[in-house]
C-alpha cells in the first residue's frame, strides 16, 4: 500500500513556506509531491533549496486546479492519492484513519477529514467542513456549513459517515478510481470539479465517506479569494455543468428553477453592494447554455 500526498501549487510560495513543515512532520507514512503549475514566484527554486527530499513535478503551463492535477498525477505512482491544498495545516495521525476507512470497503473510493478554519480554529471551514452534501435544488452544502453560516465544532461531526462529495481541499481518493473515472473535468478550471467527480463515481455505485477522527485546518481562498467575481462565475457555471452531466435529463429540466434561485442570489449581491458578482452569474448562465452541446 503506497500513499502519496500531492500538493498543487501556483505562485503559492508563502503557503509552502508556512504549511509544508506540518505536512512533512505529520506524513511519515506517505510520499510527498508538489505539482507546480508553471509558477513565476520562485516556488520551484524554494522547494529544491529547502526540501530536496520532496518530489517536484513541474507542469509546462498553468492548467488551473482540475487540469493541473490531471497532468501532474500522470507522474505519481501510488495506491492512494491525498490531494491537499497548499494552504492547509495538517495534524498528527491525519492520514491513517482515512486510509483504513478506504481499505475497509472496495466500494469506498474517496473520503475527506474534518476541515476546520485555520483562522478561527473552533469553527468549521467553508470548503468541506463536516462533509459535502447536495440539496434538492442542486446546491452544494456541507455538514457544519450552509451558505456562509459556519458551525462551531462541538463534536457533532466526530462520526464516520457516507456523504455526497468530498472536498478538494483535502481529498483522499483511490488512484485507480481517479483514473478509471477520467480524473477531474479540466473544462471546469477550478471549483466544483471534485463534486462532479464524486457524483460520477456515486452514479456507478461507489461510496464517498467522511472521517471525523482525522482533522486539518484550512485557510481557504488562498489562491482565489471568496469575494472574487471570477470565483462566483466559476461556481455558478460549474454548478450548472455538474447538474447537467450527472442528473437524469428529466430531473435536470425540473431543476431549472435554478434560474429563479440564481436570480435571488444576484439580488443578494446587489443589496450587499457586490454588483460585479451579478455579471458573473449572468455570464455563467450564458456560458452554460452556449456550451450544452459540448458537455459530456
Amino acid at each position: 500500500m503506497n500513499t502519496a500526498v500531492v500538493i498543487l501549487n501556483f505562485n503559492g510560495l508563502k503557503w509552502l513556506e508556512k504549511f509544508l513543515p506540518s505536512v512533512i512532520t505529520n506524513s511519515n507514512e506517505a510520499d510527498i509531491y508538489v505539482i507546480d503549475n508553471a509558477s513565476t514566484d520562485d516556488s520551484v527554486l524554494f522547494l529544491k533549496d529547502n526540501f530536496p527530499q520532496l518530489k517536484v513535478i513541474v507542469n509546462d503551463s498553468n492548467y488551473w486546479f482540475a487540469g493541473g492535477y490531471n497532468e501532474g498525477l500522470k507522474q505519481v505512482t501510488a495506491d492512494y492519492y491525498i490531494l491537499l491544498n497548499s494552504d492547509v495545516e495538517v495534524t498528527p495521525n491525519w492520514i491513517t484513519p482515512i486510509i483504513q476507512l478506504l481499505e475497509s470497503d472496495e466500494n469506498i473510493v474517496a473520503a475527506q477529514p474534518k476541515i476546520l478554519s485555520y483562522h478561527n480554529r473552533q469553527y468549521f471551514e467553508h470548503a468541506g467542513a463536516g462533509g459535502g452534501m447536495i440539496d434538492k435544488n442542486g446546491y452544494p452544502f456541507c455538514r457544519g456549513r450552509i451558505f456562509d453560516h459556519l458551525e462551531k465544532d462541538e463534536g457533532q461531526y466526530d462520526d464516520t459517515a457516507e456523504i455526497f462529495w468530498a472536498s478538494g481541499a483535502c481529498l483522499f481518493i483511490k488512484a485507480k478510481s481517479f483514473h478509471e473515472f477520467g480524473g477531474f473535468d479540466a473544462s471546469y478550471l477550478a471549483h466544483m470539479e471534485e463534486i462532479d467527480l464524486c457524483w460520477r463515481m456515486k452514479n456507478s455505485g461507489k461510496k464517498i465517506m467522511y472521517c471525523g477522527s482525522s482533522s486539518v485546518y484550512h485557510v481557504g481562498g488562498g489562491t482565489l479569494n471568496y469575494i472574487n467575481p471570477q470565483k462566483t462565475y466559476l461556481n455558478f457555471r460549474n454548478s450548472l455543468f455538474t447538474l447537467y452531466k450527472n442528473l437524469d435529463k428529466g430531473l435536470f429540466i425540473k431543476i431549472l428553477s435554478r434560474l429563479f434561485l440564481d436570480s435571488i442570489a444576484g439580488a443578494k449581491f446587489l443589496f450587499s453592494g457586490k454588483i460585479r458578482h451579478i455579471g458573473s452569474i449572468i455570464k455563467a448562465h450564458f456560458h452554460f447554455y452556449k456550451n450544452i452541446p459540448a458537455i459530456e
